[in-house]
């Protein structure tokens, strides 16, 4: 058929109603008319838009606090702030020593100094290297009745093969949930975030080891660094977070402790936390040139906005 034909038969459509006519039925039929036009070009494909980096999302502990330690002595000033969180020297300790890799621990282990030498009065040691214990109603019994637990440093595999996953990573999530402490240093430290640093077997030099990246995730989207200015490290968290943009790099120096409570942290202790951002601020005189900054005693970091607070009042100073 032509197109005069076409346009006449459309013609003849229009003068039997607007869009269609009465059937035998009574019931208006209607008509599907499809011209068929010539084909037209296909447009080029637009360009993938870019895909952008997440930035970190940081989630602090919604009861309890966190407090983290960079290794090295730790002073009185950073377990007087544990105590009084946990309700006082009384309160009921849980040490876990597994990271510093000895088999066996005596109950009059040297490494429980610091605690009697402060005046703790409640003391349970606990560790074991098999998974089945750890998973064992009977072995995590004490932490159902902790306020504070502790993990010592040491190498943060060790806690992964011991506990990652099992009854006791349970128990430990539950000391929060009931308002306690969950405390660690040096390795204990590391193991508290969600994203685990320095976890090869082989040495911990590796940064980023398959098989031994995944923490406890008490605070989530971070990994914690330790021994940062001591051990010259400072700039060891760069490459994590270049590589996992959704993770904050916290650096922590010996003696020094971030207390996390919610959505923020405070530094407690004798030195300096980097804070690995991953951004480039111009004229940053405190980053020079670095995409990442320093903190020190007294100063506070809010971990939703992912900025610097400053020092806290007067008083609000404990």
């Amino acid at each position: 058929m032509g197109w005069r034909g076409t346009m006449g038969w459309i013609g003849r459509i229009g003068r039997m109603g607007r869009i269609g006519w009465t059937g035998r039925t009574g019931k208006p039929l209607v008509l599907v008319v499809l011209l068929f036009l010539p084909a037209l070009p296909a447009l080029p494909a637009l360009p993938a838009a870019p895909v952008l980096a997440a930035g970190p999302v940081v989630k602090g502990p919604e009861h309890g606090a966190l407090v983290i330690v960079g290794g090295g002595k730790v002073g009185s000033e950073i377990l007087t702030r544990m105590f009084d969180l946990a309700g006082g020297k009384d309160a009921p300790l849980v040490v876990i020593p597994t990271a510093s890799g000895a088999d066996d621990y005596p109950s009059d282990w040297p490494g429980l100094r610091m605690f009697k030498t402060f005046g703790a009065t409640n003391i349970t040691l606990l560790h074991t290297k098999d998974r089945k214990v750890a998973d064992s109603e009977a072995f995590v019994r004490p932490i159902t009745t902790a306020k504070i637990v502790w993990f010592v440093g040491g190498r943060q595999w060790r806690l992964v093969d011991s506990y990652s996953r099992t009854r006791t990573q349970r128990e430990v999530e539950r000391v929060l949930e009931r308002g306690g402490v969950v405390a660690g240093s040096s390795a204990g430290a590391s193991i508290l975030s969600s994203y685990m640093v320095r976890g090869a077997r082989e040495n911990n030099y590796i940064m980023m080891a398959a098989g031994y990246e995944e923490g406890f995730g008490l605070i989530k989207g971070v990994a914690i660094d330790q021994h940062m200015l001591t051990r010259n490290r400072q700039d060891d968290l760069e490459e994590v977070v270049a590589k996992h943009p959704d993770v904050l790099g916290i650096g922590i120096d010996e003696s020094t402790a971030i207390i996390v409570q919610g959505q923020q942290f405070e530094i407690v202790g004798a030195s300096k936390v980097a804070i690995h951002d991953g951004r480039i601020v111009k004229g940053s005189q405190e980053r020079n040139g670095k995409k990442y900054f320093f903190m020190g005693p007294g100063e506070k970091y809010d971990l939703t906005k992912l900025e610097w607070i400053g020092k806290p009042k007067v008083s609000e100073q404990h």
